[in-house]
């Protein structure tokens, strides 16, 4: 075996998760270091660095800004004044700080009154009241760093002192000093130094005060009055600003002067900010003043994670309890191994009567080896959830925003579709149409899909959204398919073949909705599908029950009984859909009601997802039994014809996604034609036996693991419940994708075989035992429930 053979040979899923494991230990390592010697400050982050994205939106460093619309900002300041805050803000400076209280207040002006803003007058203070927010914003037209503005902050240390200062100038006093740096460094320094002590001493009044430094200049651009600025004389400004008050309670708004450099080229007159820097720049301040009272998902720059319940407390206790005993019994194991070993070697070589005792001890063996499985599972899978709640429900590693792009879209797909159709393989047990391969492979492509819709926040361009809702109704047209043929070959509705799907489909959510404080309903998928999952177990065990060993039973009334139950699933549907007070009266109807309902008591979510997929595992469950049927009299369509209606139907549909103008309108239209390009995927699928054989095995593979990377995503691969990005390796954004999408896999993996390692433990054979552990199980419901006020 050469080098590479043997290097190639040790690449196992094994490998790879060790390294996944070695990774994330040195990523919590480095963010701990990082948070001891630098701090973990957002709001610190959100003022100090950042960058532009590919959309020239601003991405500050290590953390997630909210987009503050004018509806939010003024919930946020009427949220504040209903606390019994009084919204007193002031900006102090020249030209550049009027232009931000302008855009600031803007944020605050209804009914049309913005064009007042035009006719402010110049070089004089201003002022703005609102009595409903209660609202204070003043502008001190201070020019230079003078006794004048001293005086100002003197005042407010014997009065009421704002709740947030925002000051900076320089352009006066680098245009009085023009001739000499040192003069012009040594002014400015010492005009700094007065406003020290001020400014310490309104910090301990609550008052956050903000020196913004200077953005640099088009010098060729800029008016006659100020062409004696040029960006050297700033940037010795910006640096006798960072020097002196770095050791004093203001915060150095750093930010400011990039958000600036990074849209020059817009100013208007080569000194003044663009609209779009100013919007920015306001962003940042609403984030910095609201973002921690406010609790927006997106917004983690300024604010600090929720305080974990008492349920979250116990369960993360529970997990400890399991790493502790099953760390203990694996290293006990390790320590054993070798001495228990030798034992078993001589008990071999001793004589009969020794031999015999030997063989006892083996027979006695499995069940510890199975208690060890058990605990040393549960232990990996406790491990596997502290880093959820590490990732996810604390800020110790960082949080950025989605960035959507065509490129940042359409380049991962088609290298994923390369690598998919690099691994292809053939199917061991010959072509047959809708084979398990196929169906993974079909999960694997549309769980890609997913995942780069997510991570890019593609929501906003309608047919990528379209494409999307039609592969969740893709994923449950599957699942009624899967779950026809599983019921039609064995008629198994058992207890037992029940509680195994159901676990199968819920025990990461649940385990997640423990750890993470999060409602059923937020996993919105898994909800879903348990819930058609149910209806189609009763529409099997409804006498009489339809399977391929009753055929010789019912004969060809077996068709009729199994159309009457379909027409009567629809016609359930439809009545459901029809009224939707109804729906409300069965779903949000007690104990049941928190399955359906989100965090604010609200059943909408439910209503949107199920209205749009009502029919689809109808039309997975009828496509089922035409296939079966066909299948039965040996006719399955291969025609060039069915291929060429195939391509139509998935470009008609494609055509209707670009066409369609709002959302309401595409999934009205959505819920009765879906159908259709699924089928057509289908038939361009299978139009051939040499594409029926074949498979990707790298679509297959995440196919198969796409349940937990669909629930699992939200916390370790995403971020804030899927509102933003995880960032392990900060400043390299591609680098940190490919890394946090590497440990994603690995632990989606890792789980999905723990989830398989533990089902026998929670759904035995015995429909006695299954049933012992359903009654423990609501009995461990049953308090939570009581709490929550499900009862």
């Amino acid at each position: 075996m050469t080098s590479a053979e043997h290097f190639i040979s040790l690449i196992t899923v094994a490998s790879a998760k060790k390294l996944a494991t070695a990774l994330v230990l040195c990523f919590i390592l480095y963010h701990g270091l990082m948070h001891i010697i630098y701090g973990s400050d957002s709001c610190k982050w959100l003022l100090t660095e950042g960058r532009y994205k590919g959309d020239k939106e601003w991405q500050p460093y290590g953390c997630m800004m909210h987009y503050y619309t004018q509806t939010d900002s003024r919930r946020c300041l009427r949220y504040l004044a209903f606390m019994g805050h009084h919204n007193h803000f002031v900006f102090i400076g020249d030209v550049r700080i009027r232009q931000l209280y302008k855009s600031f207040i803007s944020q605050f002006i209804v009914d049309g009154k913005a064009s007042d803003l035009t006719e402010l007058p110049e070089n004089s203070d201003l002022n703005f009241n609102d009595a409903q927010l209660r609202l204070n914003v003043q502008f001190l037209w201070r020019p230079q760093l003078d006794n004048i503005m001293i005086e100002d902050l003197r005042s407010w240390m014997k009065t009421d002192a704002p709740s947030l200062i925002i000051s900076g100038c320089g352009a006066m006093t680098i245009l009085a000093n023009n001739n000499s740096d040192t003069q012009l460094y040594s002014e400015y320094s010492m005009g700094l130094v007065r406003l020290v002590q001020p400014v310490d001493f309104l910090a301990k009044k609550n008052t956050k005060y903000l020196w913004m430094l200077q953005d640099p200049v088009i010098k060729e651009r800029l008016p006659a009055q100020l062409s004696g600025i040029d960006n050297r004389q700033i940037n010795l400004c910006n640096k006798a600003a960072i020097k002196i008050l770095s050791h004093s309670e203001v915060h150095i708004w750093e930010s400011s002067k990039l958000v600036g450099a990074g849209v020059l080229e817009q100013s208007p007159d080569g000194y003044l900010a663009s609209p779009l820097s100013l919007r920015h720049k306001i962003q940042i301040l609403l984030n910095t003043y609201c973002n921690d009272h406010m609790n927006f998902d997106d917004g983690s720059c300024c604010s600090y994670p929720e305080p974990a319940t008492i349920l979250q407390l116990l369960s993360l206790s529970i997990l400890a309890l399991c790493i502790i005993i099953g760390g203990g019994m694996w290293l006990y194991r390790k320590f054993c191994y070798y001495r228990t070993e030798i034992s078993y070697l001589r008990v071999d070589m001793e004589n009969t009567e020794e031999a015999n005792n030997s063989e006892t001890i083996q027979i006695e063996q499995p069940e510890v080896q199975d208690f060890y499985t058990l605990m040393t599972s549960l232990a990996l899978l406790s491990i596997i959830l502290s880093y959820f709640y590490l990732c996810d429900r604390t800020n110790f590693f960082m949080k950025e925003n989605k960035y959507y792009s065509e490129f940042s879209f359409w380049l991962p797909l088609g290298y994923i579709l390369a690598l998919g159709l690099f691994f292809t393989e053939d199917r061991e047990r010959g072509p047959r149409t809708l084979n398990r391969e196929q169906t993974d492979e079909w999960k694997g492509l549309m769980q890609a899909v997913v995942l780069i819709y997510h991570v890019t926040g593609a929501k906003n361009v309608l047919p990528i959204y379209m494409y999307l809702r039609l592969i969740n109704s893709a994923y449950l047209f599957l699942s009624g398919y899967g779950h026809f043929c599983y019921f039609w070959q064995t008629g198994d509705v058992s207890l037992i073949r029940f509680a195994r799907v159901m676990f199968r489909l819920n025990f990461l959510t649940v385990s997640l909705c423990l750890c993470m404080n999060r409602p059923y309903q937020f996993y919105h998928f898994v909800p879903l599908v348990s819930f058609w999952f149910l209806v189609i177990y009763f529409l099997a065990w409804l006498p009489p029950r339809i399977y391929s060993g009753s055929l010789n039973e019912y004969g060809p009334r077996a068709l009729l009984y199994l159309a009457l139950k379909l027409l009567g699933l629809v016609s359930m549907i439809t009545i459901l859909y029809m009224s939707e007070v109804f729906f409300e009266k069965v779903f949000v109807t007690r104990p049941w009601k928190a399955l359906f309902v989100t965090t604010d008591d609200d059943i909408r979510e439910w209503w949107s997802r199920w209205r749009v997929d009502r029919y689809s595992v109808t039309w997975g469950v009828t496509f089922g039994a035409g296939l079966v049927a066909l299948q039965r009299i040996d006719h399955i369509p291969g025609t060039a014809l069915s291929s060429l209606l195939a391509l139509i139907s998935l470009t008609a549909y494609t055509t209707f996604t670009i066409l369609c103008h709002s959302v309401s309108e595409c999934e009205e239209i959505h819920s009765y034609v879906a159908f259709i390009p699924i089928i057509g995927y289908i038939a361009l699928r299978n139009a051939s036996l040499a594409l029926r054989g074949k498979h990707s095995a790298l679509l297959t593979g995440l196919g198969r693991i796409s349940l937990e990377t669909l629930v699992a995503q939200g916390h370790i691969w995403l971020a804030a419940d899927s509102h933003g990005v995880l960032v392990l390796l900060p400043r390299f954004p591609v680098l940190n994708l490919l890394v946090t999408s590497f440990i994603f896999i690995c632990a989606s993996h890792e789980i999905h075989r723990l989830t398989q390692v533990l089902a026998p433990y929670a759904v035995p054979n015995d429909w006695r035992l299954v049933a012992r552990n359903l009654l423990l199980f609501i009995a461990v419901l049953v308090p939570i429930g009581i709490h929550d006020g499900m009862f």
